[in-house]
């Protein structure tokens, strides 16, 4: 049966599937954006909910972040962040200062921890269209050694936002321990 379907298969022309499929997607897209259109939702955000994806050196700023972070560099990344940051953390902290204060506590945190390895999983740039700023969504396990050698391991989803100058003025963190095995 496989070997009839691809010899089938093998007998159309190539020039007639490619203009058939980009003829599907093309209606596929135009039948989506108007269904996308035309939705009412069950909820109103209560931010937006028109984001397009966003400049990739947005993520590129964010990324070096977890690498001064990683390497306990943080001083590396000061230029990064907007004179004014506001940081919510996981467990309910939320730091709002000038960036010299908020990096002097980070940095002081950071340094109560031995060793860390981030392993990013997906990162995306996005535009929220509406509101005109540009955020960074993060997605990443985080592996800690204690100065006394003991590991641990979280699951984190971050959310950066980037000022009209690139710089980070805000943050999000929510967290999820990785199950002991």
């Amino acid at each position: 049966m496989l070997a009839m379907l691809a010899t089938l298969a093998g007998c159309t022309s190539d020039k007639s599937d490619a203009t058939k499929t980009e003829s599907m997607n093309s209606d596929s897209a135009k039948s989506e954006n108007r269904i996308t259109d035309t939705l009412t939702y069950p909820y109103t955000p209560q931010y937006s909910n028109k984001f397009a994806i966003g400049d990739a050196n947005n993520s590129l700023i964010v990324l070096q972040l977890y690498q001064d972070w990683d390497n306990n560099t943080i001083e590396n990344s000061k230029n990064r962040f907007a004179d004014s940051v506001i940081m919510v953390f996981s467990d309910g902290t939320r730091l709002s200062g000038t960036r010299d204060s908020v990096l002097n506590f980070v940095k002081k945190v950071r340094s109560t921890i031995g060793s860390i390895t981030s392993d990013l999983t997906a990162w995306m740039p996005l535009r929220s269209t509406d509101k005109n700023e540009d955020w960074v969504a993060v997605w990443f396990t985080e592996h800690r050694v204690s100065p006394a050698g003991k590991k641990d391991s979280s699951f984190y989803q971050e959310t950066w936002r980037l000022n009209k100058d690139g710089k980070v003025d805000r943050f999000y963190q929510y967290e999820e321990k990785v199950p002991k095995k």
